[in-house]
């Protein structure tokens, strides 16, 4: 039997609520880690305990501020200065994902950024769920295992019994998610062509498809300021569907997220807890990916293949 470095997950301190499940599910404590601050707000992580020859998973979703990959950066570091055999990056929310290409001149390729600076740190590997683009995964020179949240949201859906199911995009560039979700129903897709004028704000929008007397599911990775998700669910009751709820992974819920998913006309916004929820709302349904990422670890662990927990059409 081939022997095994011990395992040790640690969390940084923007993603504690999700590593505590995760450690839980895998069957272990979370180790122990601190990360003190200078006065002027720097940052000196440190790991409470040896982790010489262990394969260390660090968690950490990395929205805004920046301070939160800083972190997680720091954690790499340190890491691989205690000698840790293998180290493990688990980020459930990848931030800076939408900045996967220069769709203008002169901007950053954000997530290829990351990606380096990730790699210069020190990992050996990342694993995250649901990225904005699945080729962010070329981004890296190390291995990346990339999680899907239709192991959680579509045994849900499943479990609502919608008849004339519709699964929407709520924009052109999510056809392919939208169409990876329809296959395990067998069911049609609509696009929502938007047209933006700035970010986070829409100029128009229309729909491709049709959704009379359907029950549709809009389908999207993350969920930022709810304006596009909001215009979308009601275009589609416009044009005579009879229900519309929403699926988003990474609940970033910026800004007026919030009352603009409460006024909306959707039944529910169905999101991961990729994210800490900042209030509560009645219309936000949180399924938990804690023992999708803990069964992961475990696959890894013992050098097994992580596709059997994904859902297959």
């Amino acid at each position: 039997m081939a022997a095994f470095n011990p395992v040790k997950i640690f969390s940084g301190s923007q993603s504690t609520y999700l590593a505590e499940k995760i450690a839980h599910y895998y069957g272990k404590d979370l180790g122990g880690y601190t990360c003190r601050r200078f006065s002027d707000g720097e940052m000196s992580p440190s790991f409470e305990e040896s982790i010489r020859g262990c394969d260390v998973f660090l968690i950490q979703s990395t929205p805004p501020p920046t301070e939160n990959l800083m972190e997680l950066l720091l954690m790499v570091d340190a890491a691989r200065r205690a000698s840790a055999h293998y180290v493990t990056v688990v980020i459930p929310y990848f931030g800076y994902a939408r900045q996967d290409r220069k769709d203008k001149p002169r901007v950053a390729i954000a997530a290829k950024l990351i990606a380096n600076m990730l790699t210069a740190a020190g990992a050996d590997r990342l694993m995250t769920i649901d990225l904005h683009a699945g080729q962010i995964q070329g981004f890296f020179d190390i291995p990346v295992d990339h999680l899907e949240g239709t192991s959680v949201f579509v045994p849900y859906i499943r479990s609502l019994n919608l008849d004339n199911l519709v699964i929407a995009s709520p924009d052109v560039g999510g056809a392919n998610r939208a169409r990876t979700f329809a296959k395990h129903f067998n069911a049609d897709i609509v696009l929502c062509d938007k047209h933006r004028k700035r970010a986070n704000e829409i100029a128009s929008m229309q729909v491709i498809g049709d959704v009379e007397g359907a029950n549709v599911v809009l389908v999207d990775d993350l969920i930022d300021t709810g304006g596009t998700m909001a215009k979308a669910a009601q275009i589609i009751l416009d044009k005579g569907a009879k229900s519309v709820r929403a699926i988003c992974t990474h609940p970033v819920m910026s800004g007026k997220a919030h009352e603009n998913i409460a006024n909306s006309v959707l039944e529910e916004l169905v999101v991961a807890d990729t994210l800490p929820m900042s209030q509560t709302n009645e219309k936000i349904r949180v399924l938990s990916v804690a023992e999708l990422f803990a069964k992961a670890i475990g696959r890894i662990r013992d050098h097994e293949s992580i596709s059997s927990l994904f859902i297959r059409n």
